[in-house]
């Protein structure tokens, strides 16, 4: 991988509000850094945590004021991210998120709704599938975008496909009054832009979900957005929705990045509704995988989202962050007639969109990624050392 600033960088720049974390060996810990014209700008002295950053009172506007130490160009920083080709004497990229719960949506689209029936159904046999695709959407379609989850006609057709023996646990969260919201990872579990993400080497049926990844402060508040790729083992969770955690949660299979762009007058909540996201998967067997996500298709609203993940009976006092979840749910056949699209080690994985940049990582095997060392404990002890707290 080759990483540059104008191709992973937002379309309009460094115009925006635009924080990340980057790793600094010479206090061997992370730092915040603004990033502002070329360069990247260390405001630790003034915000130790992007947990702190979110619980501003307007951290777009605290971004934009904070003084501090320039400690890379954007382009030396870019480059010297991807493992490879690192220098460990210099700066390097991190996921942008610390203390923040780590959570994700799920069955957000009608499409991935019926894609997640349809593992279920195939016990995570990926060539059962294209004949239980065309069964499924026989019966309910494949448009269902316009259908208000909870509302009455969702539950008249929940009587329906009951009636006719089609219920699904999925259909349950894609169209009833709950959301599905789980952990996706641990605080300070996921990795960055540049950085290899992992698929468990159990599995052979998975898939890169390209997703809008909202940053909520302690308030309730959605504060900022970033991209994000919800690694997903789907034979795992077609096997049982109750291995869900092994199919979701694994070594570097929590992908966030490249940085946090915060709500100011350059971008609005209003421009994640409207965001369409790309997808290109290229592999070194030549294959090349592209599609898109449509957050105009989206089934619950991202303040719908948002409100069931935190509130009156449920508080994160350090912020979460949160996966909106993915139409996109690949079919095209890699390998063989009717087997569906799944990864091999190596690939490169490029999420886009045009206000928030671009997040590129290569998949290997979840041994092979570099073990998760760096946690809460030490994050504290390493900004205590450093004078931060």
């Amino acid at each position: 991988m080759h990483l540059t600033p104008q191709a992973c960088l937002p379309h309009d720049g460094t115009a925006g509000a635009l924080a990340a974390r980057v790793w600094r060996p010479e206090v061997e810990g992370p730092s915040i850094v603004a990033l502002r014209g070329e360069q990247a700008i260390d405001i630790t002295h003034r915000f130790a945590t992007m947990r702190d950053l979110c619980e501003a009172e307007n951290p777009a506007a605290a971004l934009k004021e904070a003084q501090g130490e320039r400690i890379a160009s954007l382009a030396d920083l870019f480059a010297n991210t991807p493992p490879d080709t690192r220098n460990p004497a210099r700066p390097w990229l991190l996921a942008p998120v610390d203390l923040q719960a780590i959570k994700a949506a799920g069955v957000t689209f009608a499409v991935s709704m019926l894609e997640r029936v349809i593992e279920e159904k195939a016990r995570g046999n990926p060539g059962a599938a294209a004949a239980i695709r065309e069964e499924i959407v026989a019966l309910v379609g494949d448009d269902l975008s316009k259908l208000k989850p909870g509302s009455a006609q969702a539950m008249a057709l929940k009587g329906v496909l009951m009636a006719q023996g089609a219920w699904s646990q999925y259909l349950e969260v894609g169209i009833g009054p709950d959301a599905e919201i789980f952990t996706k990872a641990p605080p300070m579990a996921a990795v960055g832009t540049g950085a290899d993400a992992g698929l468990h080497p159990s599995s052979s049926w998975n898939n890169p979900e390209p997703e809008i990844v909202l940053a909520v402060n302690s308030r309730g508040q959605i504060v900022a957005a970033t991209l994000g790729n919800d690694v997903n083992l789907r034979d795992v969770e077609g096997r049982s929705a109750l291995l869900l955690g092994k199919a979701k949660d694994n070594n570097a299979s929590a992908v966030i990045g490249p940085c946090l762009r915060f709500f100011d007058a350059t971008f609005s909540l209003d421009d994640v509704r409207r965001t369409t996201l790309s997808l290109t998967v290229t592999g070194a067997d030549g294959f090349v995988l592209e599609g898109y996500s449509s957050m105009a298709q989206i089934s619950r609203d991202p303040l719908d989202l948002v409100g069931q993940l935190i509130g009156p009976h449920h508080q994160y006092p350090d912020g979460a962050v949160l996966f909106l979840g993915c139409m996109f749910a690949p079919v095209k056949d890699r390998d063989t007639v009717g087997g569906g699209f799944t990864h091999k080690p190596g690939d490169i994985v490029t999420i886009s969109a045009p206000k928030l940049g671009s997040l590129v990582n290569r998949m290997k095997s979840t041994d092979a990624c570099p073990p998760w060392t760096f946690g809460s404990s030490h994050l504290m002890r390493n900004l205590a050392r450093r004078g931060m707290l």
